[in-house]
């Protein structure tokens, strides 16, 4: 069944140049891409963004480095999108990763992990309207 997730290529991504390699992996991988956008976060929208994560250890270090850079935001469609986009992100910590992963071939941290991908269909629904109005969504 089709469905659509949320992503966004994290500063590092951007910043590394690797932005255009990410987004051709995933449109290889099947996804077709429904809106895409670059913002730079500030830290008062990053820390929404976050704020499930508000009393996590790395909450702070998190919102300063997503509000470092430019994103690329992208909402994306697939059949399974969210589990597939999953593995094709690969572990969070690039270490971690499996070979063919975007976090093996581009991220170098735990925190530096180039890409963010929705991890329920309750996150993607929180996560599309926080960037894009359905105005700014094909589809």
């Amino acid at each position: 069944m089709s469905e659509k997730t949320f992503s966004i290529i994290k500063p590092d991504g951007v910043r590394q140049g690797d932005a255009g390699k990410i987004l051709a992996r995933i449109e290889k991988a099947g996804f077709k891409v429904l809106g895409l956008r670059m913002v730079q976060m500030t830290k008062r929208h990053a820390e929404g963004f976050y704020a499930v994560h508000k009393q996590r250890s790395f909450f702070g270090s998190l919102t300063d480095f997503m509000s470092s850079g430019p994103c690329i935001v992208m909402v994306l469609e697939k059949d399974n999108a969210i589990e597939d986009l999953r593995k094709l992100m690969g572990a969070t910590d690039p270490a971690n990763a499996d070979e063919g992963t975007l976090r093996k071939a581009f991220a170098s941290s735990v925190e530096a992990n180039v890409i963010h991908g929705s991890d329920s269909p309750e996150s993607a629904s929180l996560e599309i309207p926080y960037f894009f109005t359905t105005l700014q969504i094909q589809g």
